[in-house]
């Protein structure tokens, strides 16, 4: 056989190996860069169970920038896409009898209840809110030593008068991957539709990944590097690397590079995300990708270092930080404070971040009424046309990608339209400038 003969069925074998592999979309629409961007939260999950593959095809079709997720470990070592450190509350394993002995008991009193950032377990209560009068908020606490929850009660005047009680708890890493995604997941709140319930498993991030690579148009990855304290210290890799490190090798095993807005970051476009600040300072030492720095409640310590997030939020830290990222996340409410549900005066931090460079992401944005304040009267869109045109941000995380690109759609037009009459009153007016001088 001629070798050119050889040569053209070869190719024609690897075309038709690759369109099994993955779709081909020879001329893939762009990222758009020109406008805030549409973080799918979990993926849509207004609507699906979270990080499902439901959740991202539709927050895709929808018109999200970004689909956005949770990566864990597995009891094997392989990354998935889910929330929890535990199972309970988005999957059916209490109706796994097989998993029954998995579980955990733990007996959690006021003197050994302590902050968010050490042990091994999150537990929740309902407390009075330190700083502001909005009434109580649920809380999330590891288990750990006596003294330190001692200083966090004295220091933020926290009351918490309860008897010894006992939870039960199962733990994600206790189990395989095969295991996991024997589990089916369910909707989160039950105020949203419920009929997808039970149709969806646990996926891995390399799954997620692939969902975003096969879409029809450039659709980046948001993934967060979740619990990195947890997680190393319950997982161990035959090669002694890290979490972060695992987290990071995946993204460059499916060609993901370039720092932001490169030609590279452009046509595989990612932000790595982490509430941990050195997880993201250790991973700068091996990729340039672009790394947001999560921050949540400014009273709240960051789980690896022991800061509070005031601190993080300071001009002086953020002068540091910001040699290792390109932006932060920050919760909604550390940006423009609540009252009684209504807005208060907007912080600095906005103002702070962008005099460094920063990008300001926050999350999470809703669209029921429970969580849009009494300034936006019931209306997401008023509630985005807020965060995007007054406090300036530059992407937001939204449990509902469809209705943030509806707003942006609209919005779009709107501008089009209103400089296409612009341009025609402009043009007039030179007219009728023109036709005064030579009258």
């Amino acid at each position: 056989m001629p070798r050119s003969l050889c040569a053209v069925l070869s190719l024609f074998l690897l075309l038709v190996v690759g369109c099994a592999g993955r779709p081909l979309h020879h001329h893939k629409k762009p990222l758009q860069t020109s406008r805030p961007y549409n973080i799918a939260h979990r993926g849509s999950n207004g609507e699906f169970p979270e990080e499902t593959v439901g959740a991202y095809m539709r927050a895709i079709e929808e018109g999200a920038d970004f689909i956005e997720s949770d990566v864990l470990a597995s009891k094997d070592g392989v990354l998935i896409c889910f929330h929890d450190v535990t199972l309970d509350a988005t999957t059916d394993i209490a109706d796994h009898k097989e998993f029954a002995k998995r579980r955990r008991t733990y007996e959690v009193q006021q003197e050994n209840v302590t902050g968010w950032f050490t042990g091994e377990l999150m537990m929740p209560f309902s407390i009075p809110h330190p700083i502001s009068e909005r009434g109580n908020y649920m809380c999330f606490f590891f288990l750990c030593n006596s003294n330190a929850f001692q200083s966090f009660k004295i220091k933020h005047g926290v009351q918490i008068e309860e008897p010894p009680i006992k939870f039960t708890f199962v733990i994600a890493v206790d189990f395989t991957l095969e295991e996991l995604q024997s589990l089916r997941v369910k909707q989160r709140f039950k105020f949203r539709d419920q009929q997808y319930n039970w149709k969806y498993s646990i996926i891995t991030f390399e799954e997620f990944i692939s969902i975003a690579l096969d879409a029809p148009r450039t659709v980046g990855i948001y993934p967060e590097i979740k619990n990195p304290v947890f997680i190393n210290q319950h997982i161990k890799w035959a090669d002694e690397k890290k979490f972060e490190d695992r987290f990071v090798e995946t993204l460059q095993k499916y060609g993901y590079k370039g720092s932001y807005l490169s030609k590279e970051w452009k046509k595989q476009p990612v932000f790595i995300q982490s509430f941990a600040p050195t997880s993201l300072i250790h991973i700068s030492n091996f990729t340039d990708l672009p790394k947001i720095l999560l921050i949540d409640d400014v009273t709240i310590p960051t789980q690896d270092t022991n800061q509070s997030y005031s601190e993080v939020t300071s001009d002086k830290y953020l002068g540091f930080i910001k040699n290792y990222v390109v932006g932060i996340g920050p919760w909604k409410d550390t940006i423009v404070p609540v009252r009684n549900n209504y807005l208060d005066e907007p912080t600095d931090l906005v103002a702070k971040a962008h005099a460094h460079d920063l990008q300001v992401h926050p999350y999470t944005y809703r669209n029921e009424n429970q969580y849009l304040h009494f300034n936006f009267h019931e209306d997401p869109h008023a509630e985005y046309d807020y965060w995007i045109n007054k406090i300036r941000v530059d992407g937001l995380f939204t449990d509902f990608a469809g209705t943030l690109h509806e707003y942006q759609e609209c919005r779009s037009r709107r501008w089009k339209d209103e400089s296409a009459v612009s341009l025609v009153e402009r043009v007039a007016e030179l007219i009728s400038s023109y036709r005064n001088e030579h009258d």
